[in-house]
């Protein structure tokens, strides 16, 4: 049971209404992350820029920022964040097998050179930022990767990492 629970919608101010109301047109419904933020309306507004400007703009493929956030999350327990992205990806016409095949083997999965160096520069800096390299970073150039596309990688798996703290710390209920 989470810990906070969402503020009823008819208590919000008109204004937080209306980015509730933004989210559930992206998303078909208010996600238990986005209602919990209702009690700061400056980090819901905050966070629901950065998850527009970071998943839904870019160069990058959503299926590449989705597999993001999967991972990430998968490597931080994080079981609310790995049940949305995996649905995300569903909705975005990637089947249970592709996604189950992301999860265990990555070079398994149909993605290209560039884009797995990308997923898999994201979660290694998740999990060991200055352990990496100049040669692993090297490589990630060498894979085609511009420098906007290594930013816009790691803006993905930065935001998912925040989420996956947020969401455990407060154990927000699974909603998808």
């Amino acid at each position: 049971m989470s810990r906070i629970e969402p503020i009823k919608p008819e208590e919000l101010p008109e204004e937080t209404r209306a980015t509730l109301s933004e989210i559930e047109g992206a998303f078909g419904m208010v996600p238990n992350l986005f209602k919990t933020y209702t009690h700061f309306p400056p980090l819901l507004e905050a966070n629901w820029n950065k998850v527009k400007t970071l998943m839904m703009q870019g160069k990058l493929q959503r299926k590449v920022k989705e597999t993001i956030a999967v991972l990430v999350s998968k490597d931080n327990s994080c079981n609310y964040c790995v049940d949305a992205h995996s649905a995300a990806l569903k909705s975005i016409g990637v089947s249970a097998e592709e996604i189950k095949v992301i999860k265990l083997d990555l070079e398994g999965s149909d993605f290209t050179a560039k884009e797995r160096a990308l997923i898999t520069f994201a979660r290694k800096t998740n999990k060991a930022p200055l352990s990496i390299s100049d040669a692993e970073f090297q490589s990630v150039r060498d894979s085609g990767a511009s420098d906007a596309e290594i930013i816009e990688a790691l803006g993905v798996m930065e935001i998912f990492t925040a989420f996956n703290k947020f969401l455990d710390s407060l154990r927000i209920d699974i909603d998808f």
